[in-house]
């Protein structure tokens, strides 16, 4: 979660970033070379035909849908409403009503100027995608572009193995194993691998664990959320691929960076993505719930998991809560940093005392930790009036963050990692795991591990594709075509 990221601990390594064709193996084509159009038959056949998944979802899909749609002029007036709308959306208050303007008088008729301009342009995004996703996109699907996006899924469904990727230095360690940097061949591009040592997994009885932490990955996709593009498995390691986070984890930065805690404007920052981040997991009926420095956030759960009573989201507004007392004081709401606490003191903490708010804090932030760590969850800052995280966007301590332009990646963060450094610890004060003693594996485990390695993940590998410039360096049609 996070521009900053913080998952795993993963930092910057001075290695090609992947960007615009660095890092690709010289024979990169190789592993992305498209079979002839004959061997997507029964792709073809099987492939859902919905205009939402393969037009507007699927990145590669989109690029593919928009190219037919260049073709036709009346096609494309429709894609540059589209994007000029999107561009609406994302247009700072103080310009977006005349903006609004231009844009009814460019592309649509003086009525609509009785309707609120908001309301006028989700109507015509509707209108314009429910013409697309009829005769233009039955005609797109009989195209030399459907084709090549059936020739790029193909590419896609490969099947994965280490051999696609250089493996790097140790970033840090998971429940099941550790964390590296690695890159992919293809493309260039670096990822962290967690690697879930079988045995280890076996021995901790961790399989429906390690199966719903990748089940759940491949469901989100968004900005603030890291995300899973492959999996794949070695003779010892189940592997997830995952997005590699330039600036080391949250802990990393509050108390190894100066002064112990962060000023106002990076913890707003912050708190606003994953705020943001939390919003689209609760979106899917997702708790994130084991909320922690080396997860990103911290280590004190809420009352309520305490005592074990019924939760939900709740849990993880009190997180946040503590995420923010913790960025600005530069220690957990309740003990000190390094403090260390019999299970049972902290718990009685948790349930019965009252957090200190020092000078660090101004109104704002006090009022909104006040707010989220509330000992009732009912009585809790987003728990309130079911409406969840728009109420504690609205929140004073929010005000200089305007979210719309946020979760389209259009707010510069506070702070940009130095590309030269390394925010995480040295590879030799990394503890290493033991060896796994008196574990064998059988035919049960291989039918596990079938469900687990399932190789490439749709949209991050297709965003892949398109960001180191793959797609743009592959995507050639020649005269056959």
């Amino acid at each position: 979660i996070c521009n900053i990221s913080w998952k795993y601990n993963c930092s910057v390594i001075s290695l090609g970033n992947g960007g615009n064709r660095k890092g690709r193996s010289r024979k990169w084509k190789e592993f992305l070379r498209f079979p002839h159009i004959n061997e997507c038959t029964e792709l073809e056949e099987s492939i859902e035909r919905d205009y939402y998944s393969l037009c507007v979802k699927e990145p590669i899909g989109k690029h593919l849908f928009r190219l037919f749609c260049a073709t036709k002029s009346d096609l494309q007036h429709c894609i540059d409403l589209l994007d000029e709308t999107a561009e609406y959306e994302v247009t700072p208050d103080d310009k977006r009503k005349n903006f609004g303007k231009q844009l009814i008088n460019k592309y649509l008729t003086s009525q609509v100027f009785k309707h609120p301009i908001d309301v006028t342009f989700i109507w015509s995004c509707r209108a314009l995608h429910e013409c697309l996703s009829g005769a233009p996109f039955a005609e797109y699907q009989k195209s030399m572009y459907f084709d090549r996006f059936l020739q790029w899924k193909m590419v896609e469904r490969r099947s994965i193995t280490r051999d696609i990727f250089r493996e790097y230095r140790v970033l840090g360690k998971g429940g099941f194993g550790e964390v590296c940097a690695c890159q992919s061949r293809a493309s260039g591009k670096m990822y962290a691998c967690k690697k879930l040592e079988k045995k280890r997994i076996k021995k901790r009885s961790g399989e429906a664990m390690a199966l719903n932490e990748k089940q759940i990955l491949e469901r989100v996709n968004s900005r603030f959320v890291v995300s899973l593009a492959y999996t794949y498995e070695t003779k010892e390691a189940l592997c997830l691929v995952l997005t590699l986070m330039n600036g080391g984890d949250l802990r990393f930065h509050i108390y190894n960076m100066g002064t112990e805690g962060l000023n106002k404007e990076r913890v707003e920052f912050y708190a606003a993505e994953i705020l943001c981040g939390l919003s689209h997991l609760h979106k899917k009926s997702i708790v994130y719930r084991d909320l922690k420095p080396e997860n990103i956030l911290l280590d004190d759960n809420a009352p309520e998991v305490i005592t074990n009573t019924y939760y939900s989201v709740s849990v993880d507004w009190w997180g946040l809560g503590c995420l923010i007392y913790e960025m600005t004081a530069g220690n957990p709401p309740f003990r000190n940093h390094k403090e260390r606490l019999p299970r049972q003191e902290m718990e009685r903490r948790v349930q019965e005392t009252i957090e200190h708010y020092g000078k660090k804090f101004d109104e704002d932030t006090k009022s909104i930790c006040k707010s989220l760590l509330a000992k009732n969850p009912k009585e809790r800052l987003g728990c309130k009036y079911g409406r969840g995280s728009e109420v504690i966007k609205g929140h004073g301590f929010f005000k200089d963050i305007n979210f719309t332009r946020l979760e389209a990646g259009m707010m510069p963060p506070p702070f940009v990692p130095d590309p030269r450094a390394v925010y995480c610890a040295d590879v030799l004060d990394i503890d290493q795991f033991s060896t796994v003693k008196g574990v064998s594996l059988d035919q049960v485990d291989e039918n596990f591990y079938s469900k687990f390695n399932t190789g490439s993940v749709p949209v991050p590998w297709q965003n892949e594709i398109i960001e180191t410039e793959c797609f743009k360096d592959l995507n050639v049609f020649g005269p056959s075509d």
